[in-house]
C-alpha cells in the first residue's frame, strides 16, 4: 500500500503542507505533542528555500518582535543540539558567534546601542576595541574601528536539520506524504491526483508557494546570492557581519549587498549577502554577484586570493513588516499560517513550530505573539 493510499483514509489532527525547516519543525512539535500529523511534500526534504539559505542561527533586533522570535528560537536550538552527544555533530552545528563589524565611530555606537539591547534581554555580548577585533579576526583588513560579538549565534547545515526534524516526527507517528496540495478546503487539502486528504488543522508551511494555495498572501520575493569557497581552515572564525549589514537588509525596495561572511565547519568560507525584490528567475545576476563579492574583499582583502567553488541563489519570502505570519488565518477556518520568514527561516524554526503548536494545542506561549498573527496583513473577507 503506498503512503498516498493510507493517507487518504486517514483523518489527520494536522496537515502540514511543506516539507522546507518549517514544516519539518511544525511536523516535530505537533507529533511530539501527541497530534497525528501528516507532512505534506512533493519534493526533497529541505530541497527548496531551505538548502539556499546560509544556515546561521542569529538573534535579529531591529524591533522587539524580531527580537523576541530569534532569541526564544536560538534557546530551544541549544537545547535540541545538546540533548544528547552525537546531536550538534548531526545537525553540523557550530557556536562560531557573530561579529558584528564597526568601520567607523557611527557604526561603534550602533554597535553600544545593540549591545544594551540585547544584554538587557540576556543575551551574551561583548564589545571589541579595534584591535581586539584585529586579534579575533586577524583576516579583517586593518583601520576598522571595532565590533560586538555575540558569543552564542551559531550555524547549522539546513537541509540536514530539516531531515533531522522530520525524523523526530516521524519516530513519535508522523507521515511523509509524497504529493501536491492544489486547493485547500474546509478541513481537507486537495491533492493533485483528485484525492482528498482531512484534517483537523491544515498548516501552511510551504513559502512563497503558499501564495498558490493563499490568495490574499501579500508576500515579495527577495532574492539572494551566495557563494562558497574551497577549504580554507581557520581563515575565518566568526561570522562577520558588516553594521552597515541592517541598512540593506531592512530596505523596502532596489537591490543591496552587505558584507556576509561565515566559517563552515568543513574549513570553507561562505560569502553573502544580497537582496532584490521581486526578481523570480534563479539565474546568477554576475553584476550584482560580483558587487557582493567586492564588498566583501573590502572588509577581508585576502578573500580575492581563495578559490570559489559554487555560486546559488535562492528566494526569500518578504511579508510587508518584516515579521513572519505564524498564527490562524482571519477568514480561514482550520488553516495556520506559518511562512514569509525572510532570511530568519533557519534561526525562527523552532519558535516558529512551538508557538504554532501552542496556538493549536490551546496552550500559553513563552513569548507574546499576536505580532506574528496574520491578522495584521489579512483581513477577514
Amino acid at each position: 500500500m503506498t503512503d498516498l493510499q493510507r493517507t487518504t483514509k486517514t483523518n489527520y489532527d494536522a496537515l502540514i503542507i511543506g516539507g522546507g525547516i518549517i514544516g519539518c519543525a511544525s511536523a516535530a512539535s505537533l507529533a511530539q505533542a501527541g497530534l497525528r500529523v501528516g507532512i505534506i511534500e512533493p519534493s526533497t526534504i529541505g530541497g527548496g528555500t531551505t538548502a539556499a539559505g546560509m544556515g546561521h542561527l542569529v538573534v535579529m533586533d531591529d524591533n522587539p518582535a524580531e527580537l523576541a522570535l530569534s532569541r526564544y528560537s536560538l534557546e530551544l536550538w541549544r537545547q535540541l543540539v545538546h540533548r544528547n552527544p552525537n546531536e550538534a555533530a548531526k545537525h553540523e552545528y557550530s557556536e562560531c558567534g557573530t561579529i558584528w563589524v564597526a568601520a567607523d565611530e557611527e557604526e561603534v555606537e550602533a554597535a553600544r546601542a545593540k549591545l544594551q539591547v540585547l544584554q538587557a534581554h540576556d543575551v551574551r555580548c561583548e564589545l571589541l576595541s579595534a584591535s581586539q577585533l584585529a586579534e579575533r579576526e586577524p583576516q579583517l583588513r586593518a583601520g576598522l574601528a571595532g565590533g560586538l560579538l555575540v558569543h552564542q549565534d551559531a550555524l547549522v547545515y539546513p537541509p540536514k536539520s530539516a531531515q533531522l526534524l522530520l525524523n523526530i516526527a516521524l519516530q513519535h507517528g508522523a507521515e511523509r506524504i509524497k504529493a501536491s496540495v492544489v486547493n485547500i478546503m474546509n478541513q481537507a487539502v486537495k491533492l493533485a491526483d483528485g484525492s482528498e486528504i482531512q484534517a483537523n488543522h491544515i498548516v501552511v508551511a510551504n513559502g512563497l508557494a503558499s501564495t498558490k494555495l493563499i490568495d490574499d498572501l501579500p508576500l515579495r520575493y527577495k532574492k539572494g546570492h551566495l557563494l562558497i569557497t574551497d577549504r580554507y581552515p581557520k581563515f575565518i572564525r566568526h561570522q562577520l557581519v558588516e553594521l552597515g549589514y541592517i541598512k540593506s537588509a531592512h530596505a523596502s525596495d532596489g537591490d543591496s549587498v552587505a558584507f556576509n561572511l561565515q566559517p563552515r565547519p568543513t574549513g570553507q568560507v561562505f560569502i553573502g549577502s544580497s537582496r532584490q525584490f521581486d526578481v523570480t528567475h534563479k539565474e546568477i545576476d554576475h553584476a550584482i554577484l560580483g558587487k557582493m563579492l567586492a564588498q566583501a574583499c573590502t572588509y577581508v582583502p585576502a578573500l580575492a586570493q581563495l578559490k570559489g567553488i559554487r555560486a546559488w541563489t535562492g528566494f526569500r519570502a518578504a511579508t510587508p513588516d518584516g515579521l513572519p505570519y505564524i498564527g490562524p488565518h482571519p477568514s480561514r477556518q482550520h488553516v495556520w499560517m506559518a511562512t514569509g520568514h525572510e532570511g530568519l527561516g533557519i534561526t525562527t524554526s523552532l519558535a516558529t513550530a512551538q508557538i504554532l503548536c501552542d496556538q493549536i494545542c490551546r496552550q500559553p506561549s513563552k513569548i507574546a505573539v499576536e505580532a506574528y498573527w496574520p491578522s495584521r496583513d489579512l483581513h477577514p473577507h
